[in-house]
């Protein structure tokens, strides 16, 4: 027999919230939409900041797990634009510097050293610092933000976003000692520091040992030139460029050698399209730009005349399904291609050679230190470590949850608690009833098609490296593309003894997600539903409680929800109810729901904060759960 749902466990409605149970942060997606859609810029930025501290930066940059599982893929193919909305808060908000927390003026004790300034040092430190802890943070480079400002051109991430957003961390009292590297974590740790944090990313470019490749300075690691080309080392590049790699940084090298004064610029690929990195968004635009894309051209040696590059040749392959699953390349010939410039961008590694091998930390087989995936602690107490430093080169707001996780034990850590207990989500679940037939949300099924990002001219955009491309949605587009939001934080909440099973729900309910059927095994109930399963067990099934009359029990398949909220309009005893599910994310010295001395504006963006958890308590259908109630 099946179980019934448990409802009152976050984990449930959170699944259900498609974008946000994607997004590594748990941003809160539904609500800064809806926030947008009110023209409350300023709370809808905020709200995006308690978990995702740099909305303005990811607006632009962010890799976009949370559109892939959008519930609107499922109905016409293409996701919510979530994070060209997180950018349209970010651009249309009013200075927030006021509503940032209150440092305190007494220290509580405690040193942190970070390594790196990049994204998952700087969370480390914005966590930090309003709990009373003095953190310092030491880069190598002249400028935070680590490959932020390195390797994400300006044309994608203009600088005053940028440094708008890091200068809100630093500008909460961080020790920055810029132009510093550490070479020795063994010197470090004999400083007066409680906790290290290493978050120095994945600075090392990937070689392609060929022949020729050391015998010319025309060839070049691609992270290495992006930074070269960022601090204005290198402005200008041969007329006929080569980049080898189809990642997001292959992209990037791309469409800066055509600002660079590139006319003939091809990207190699060595499989066919399906198997790209880039993500399909920086694809589109490197084509737009005309930028040509050759696939199947495996590179086997660098051409070179007098200490310069003059060519490259490639063995033309196929690729056939061999053992374990892996491709094989069939060699069917050569090709050799001219070009004054070679870009390698075949993939970036961590590099530690600053770390001692015996200080007593572990490195597994890729010479990599081994972190708990739970604590982000390293095998010496004290020491952690996330972003890209941590597992590998991942986006940006990866390294922000690495980075929340990782103040959460450092604060442990110093207070001698154990790491392993993390403090526990929460939820509100607050009803959504305005009258009969009205709820606060805008519930009417929208068919418009996702909005078309607007870009500079071809013209212009190569006039400058400075010249953004994308130019945001203006708000006709804006008004537009919230309404494709299904609010799928807006819960059809079932009470099962209310039910006097009518079947009004089922015969409304316009995707057949709905079934009342006699309790038993798992493939006995799957079998008799509305509707066949097409995404269970990845998308999860409600089970109610029996029902008073027959002791049947009420089935919702929640992939197919569109949350109509018909069932609940049409349910002659209000046992269904449009409900908003509210997830209460801790964060280090903050229980779920807690918020910082100072903030007090959150309560105005409704993020699930301590005020309105009071408010919604107070009035009927509200049912605080978990770690928040109370």
């Amino acid at each position: 027999m099946l179980k019934p749902t448990d409802t009152r466990n976050p984990d449930h409605y959170h699944r259900v919230v498609d974008c946000q149970w994607g997004c590594p942060a748990h941003t809160n997606v539904p609500e800064y939409i809806r926030l947008i859609a009110n023209g409350q810029y300023t709370e809808s930025y905020l709200l995006n900041r308690k978990s995702n501290i740099f909305p303005g930066i990811l607006g632009r940059t962010c890799d976009r797990p949370c559109e892939p599982v959008c519930r609107r893929v499922r109905l016409d193919g293409e996701p919510v634009a979530i994070c060209r909305l997180k950018r349209v808060a970010s651009d249309l908000r009013d200075d927030i510097t006021g509503f940032l927390p209150t440092i305190p003026e007494e220290k509580n004790g405690k040193r942190i050293a970070c390594i790196g300034a990049g994204c998952a040092s700087l969370t480390v430190a914005n966590d930090l610092l309003p709990l009373g802890y003095e953190v310092t943070i030491f880069e190598k480079l002249a400028k935070p933000g680590g490959l932020m400002w390195t390797n994400i051109p300006e044309f994608r991430l203009p600088a005053k976003v940028l440094w708008e957003e890091i200068d809100y961390i630093l500008d909460m009292g961080v020790d920055l000692r810029l132009n510093s590297p550490i070479d020795s974590l063994a010197a470090l740790l004999e400083e007066d520091y409680d906790a290290v944090f290493i978050g120095s990313g994945a600075p090392k470019g990937k070689e392609l040992n060929l022949p020729g490749r050391w015998d010319s300075e025309q060839i070049h690691i691609g992270i290495e030139w992006l930074e070269s080309v960022r601090f204005g080392h290198i402005d200008k590049c041969g007329d006929r460029v080569l980049v080898i790699g189809v990642g997001n940084t292959a992209m990037d090298c791309c469409r800066t050698a055509q600002r660079l004064g590139a006319s003939d610029v091809k990207v190699m690929a060595r499989k066919t399209k399906p198997y790209f990195k880039a993500s399909p968004w920086e694809l589109e635009d490197a084509i737009e730009e005309q930028v040509e894309i050759l696939e199947n051209h495996s590179p086997s040696r660098f051409i070179i005349e007098d200490g310069k590059v003059v060519a490259m040749e490639f063995d033309l392959v196929t690729w056939t399904p061999g053992e374990n699953g892996r491709l094989k390349a069939e060699v069917h010939g050569s090709k050799i291609i001219e070009c004054d410039e070679v870009i390698l961008a075949i993939g970036q590694d961590t590099a530690f050679p600053w770390i001692e091998r015996d200080i007593g930390i572990d490195f597994n087989k890729w010479d990599m230190p081994i972190v708990d995936k739970t604590t982000f602690m390293t095998s010496v107490p004290g020491v952690f470590m996330g972003g890209d430093a941590a597992w590998g080169p991942e986006n940006i707001i990866w390294g922000v949850e690495h980075g929340h996780q990782a103040a959460i034990s450092i604060h442990a850590w110093c207070e001698g608690r154990p790491l392993t207990d993390r403090p526990p989500e929460g939820m509100n679940l607050i009803s959504q009833k305005m009258g009969l037939h009205e709820w606060s949300y805008s519930n009417d099924y929208d068919e418009a098609q996702r909005v078309k990002m607007r870009h500079v001219d071809l013209q212009e955009r190569f006039k400058r490296l400075d010249i953004e491309v994308e130019e945001g949605f203006d708000i006709e587009q804006t008004l537009t593309e919230v309404e494709r939001c299904l609010n799928c934080d807006i819960q059809t909440h079932f009470e099962a003894d209310l039910c006097i099973e009518c079947d009004a729900c089922i015969d409304i309910c316009p995707l057949d997600c709905l079934t009342i059927t006699p309790n038993g095994t798992e493939e006995e109930v799957t079998r008799r539903l509305t509707a066949p399963l097409l995404n269970y067990p990845e998308e999860p099934l409600f089970i109610s409680e029996d029902l008073p009359q027959t002791g049947r029990i009420m089935v919702k398949d929640e992939d197919l929800c569109i949350h109509c909220g018909l069932c609940a309009e049409r349910c002659p005893t209000a046992a269904w109810d449009m409900r908003k599910s509210d997830l209460l994310v801790p964060y280090a010295g903050l229980a779920a729901g807690e918020l910082h001395p100072g903030m007090s504006i959150m309560d105005l963006a409704l993020n699930g904060g301590a005020a309105e958890g009071e408010l919604a308590g107070a009035g009927a259908g509200a049912e605080p759960t978990g770690a928040g109630a109370g």
